[in-house]
């Protein structure tokens, strides 16, 4: 019960305080964990398919910690535009700090920090946030409070935030199913996600996710399929 008024608490206030204007909110759920002297690459795929348009977008990265606490990324993003032409869409740097070791406190926290600029374009965008992560028994609920500031040369300047929350069953390492929530300006989706990792030798592991979000967005069709593959070593 404590669970579902946490869930709908969640929910509710995000779509209270939404801000953000035209983006999708539904993307990759940050845990607030960074392991000493990883190394990782990382593939993100996501279609959204509204009443009007279908948009087809990937993400590739290099990330590496610098300390046992901090991990740097880089990454390209491409996007399939109007014309139904695939081309590289931008560019964008990640920070990720681990304010608190793993299972120190009664929950987990960290920090997001992103600096983005569109390919072609003097379009900017800063995003910061809180990431927390709680478990409970053999479930674990992890959340996403970000704050993002836009502004370019075709873009004006304005705030948005997201929120993004996970529920995860740790059923088994190489399969957890889920249930993700995003918000945004007139926008709420929810959905099944199933995730795992499967482990090698050292701290060397391979992590996927897979998640199919529906906006309830009234009448309107909006629904993003989203996959990520990760290899850390």
């Amino acid at each position: 019960m404590n669970l579902l008024r946490i869930l709908i608490f969640v929910a509710v206030s995000g779509v209270i305080s939404q801000v953000q204007a035209d983006g999708n909110p539904v993307d990759k759920v940050y845990h607030p964990f960074v392991t000493a002297n990883e190394r990782k690459v990382e593939w993100r795929f996501a279609s959204r398919q509204t009443d009007d348009k279908n948009v087809l977008a990937q993400r590739f990265s290099y990330g590496q910690a610098v300390s046992e606490y901090l991990i740097i990324e880089a990454y390209i993003s491409a996007q399939r535009d109007t014309s139904d032409d695939f081309g590289l869409q931008g560019y964008e740097l990640e920070a990720r700090y681990m304010l608190t070791d793993q299972g120190q406190y009664w929950a987990d926290w960290g920090v997001l920090f992103e600096f983005e600029k569109q390919h072609d374009e003097g379009n900017y965008e800063i995003t910061t946030g809180v990431l927390f992560e709680k478990e409970f028994t053999h479930t674990s609920l992890t959340m996403n409070a970000l704050l993002v500031y836009e502004w370019g040369d075709t873009v004006k300047k304005e705030y948005e935030t997201e929120l993004r929350l996970q529920y995860r069953y740790r059923f088994m390492p190489e399969v957890q199913p889920a249930i993700e929530i995003y918000t945004g300006e007139d926008f709420v989706g929810i959905g099944p996600a199933f995730m795992g990792v499967h482990r090698y030798e050292g701290i060397k592991q391979l992590k996927w996710e897979l998640a199919f979000i529906s906006g309830l967005n009234g009448k309107s069709k909006d629904h993003t399929l989203r996959f990520a593959l990760e290899y850390e070593f």
